[in-house]
């Protein structure tokens, strides 16, 4: 099942249901999202650009909370709701992996009573959600208010990060234990768990942490790809939930307007790009998106250092 599920997402299924039917409903329904946000042109569009910045980063180890917080700064985007917003439309991205890949998730769903090794691999994925949750939730309100509001520490965590994943594709010879779902350990799996926790920081990225914290831990590239891919359900599911009943208080009709059309375009973006996301990252070297982190923090310590960014 785990094996057939591998193969599936490393080899992009074709899908039926429909993408223009998708399509359209996307255009109704963002329509309503336009009418109950309530704010001007430019914010709206605002709130596109940066569901498709959440829909394209979210799954490559650049991290996509760094590019929706820089680009707000750039776009001096201010109804954010503290970064809740943020937070939020991540939602979209997620969802675009569920609808995309439900039949395979059913099909699990379906084998859990009868199958052990699909138990013990979602065992995995819990165990391996823990740490990050546990010390997310205890931090939360600290990460929102102090590591969001610090360009400086975005663009050094991504600097940092790309070196990391540069030496790790250059310099680090790996024994490699896990070839397949199904090999990953409880120990591996709690590896993994303790590298998410680095990606609480924005700009460190939570794909980036749990595939390098894979790789550290024996997984082959792949392997590594799909276990971060599913770890992402319940991380960014549990994230968006927690943060939107800690800030609902704050959250207006105007706002769920916006919330509404950022997570939308997000989901639209992710579940047109998915495919080549997935495959991109499962099958190539990731030097090329640490030397573009490297990038992209010096260009953002530049420009706070010219004034550029507030």
């Amino acid at each position: 099942m785990l094996k057939a599920m591998q193969l599936a997402i490393t080899r992009t299924p074709t899908r039926r249901y429909g993408p223009l039917v998708l399509l359209s409903a996307t255009v109704i329904v963002l329509g309503l999202g336009l009418l109950l946000s309530g704010g001007a042109v430019r914010t709206w569009w605002e709130v596109v650009t940066l569901g498709v910045v959440e829909g394209v980063t979210e799954f490559l180890p650049i991290s996509s909370t760094a590019h929706l917080l820089i680009g707000a700064r750039l776009l001096h985007f201010s109804q954010d709701i503290g970064g809740t917003f943020e937070i939020f439309i991540q939602l979209g991205a997620i969802l675009a992996l569920v609808v995309y890949y439900a039949r395979d998730l059913l099909a699990q769903a379906r084998a859990l009573p009868t199958r052990a090794p699909t138990r013990r691999f979602w065992l995995n994925i819990l165990l391996a959600f823990l740490p990050a949750a546990i010390v997310g939730l205890a931090l939360r309100k600290w990460i929102k208010a102090v590591l969001f509001a610090a360009p400086a520490l975005i663009a050094t965590s991504l600097i940092v990060g790309g070196l990391v994943l540069i030496v790790v594709e250059l310099r680090l010879r790996r024994r490699v234990t896990a070839s397949k779902l199904e090999d990953v350990s409880s120990r591996q799996a709690l590896a993994i768990g303790a590298a998410q926790i680095f990606a609480l920081v924005p700009g460190v990225s939570r794909s980036a942490a749990s595939i390098v914290g894979g790789l550290l831990g024996g997984l082959d590239r792949s392997t590594a790809t799909m276990f971060s891919f599913y770890l992402a359900i319940p991380t960014l599911g549990a994230a968006t939930i927690v943060d939107l009943l800690g800030s609902i208080h704050l959250v207006t009709a105007d706002d769920l307007g916006r919330l509404v059309v950022g997570t939308l375009v997000a989901f639209v973006v992710a579940w047109l790009s998915i495919g080549w996301l997935l495959r991109y990252v499962a099958s190539h070297s990731f030097l090329a998106f640490g030397v573009y982190r490297v990038i992209a923090g010096v260009l953002i310590l530049g420009l706070l250092g010219a004034g550029l960014l507030a």
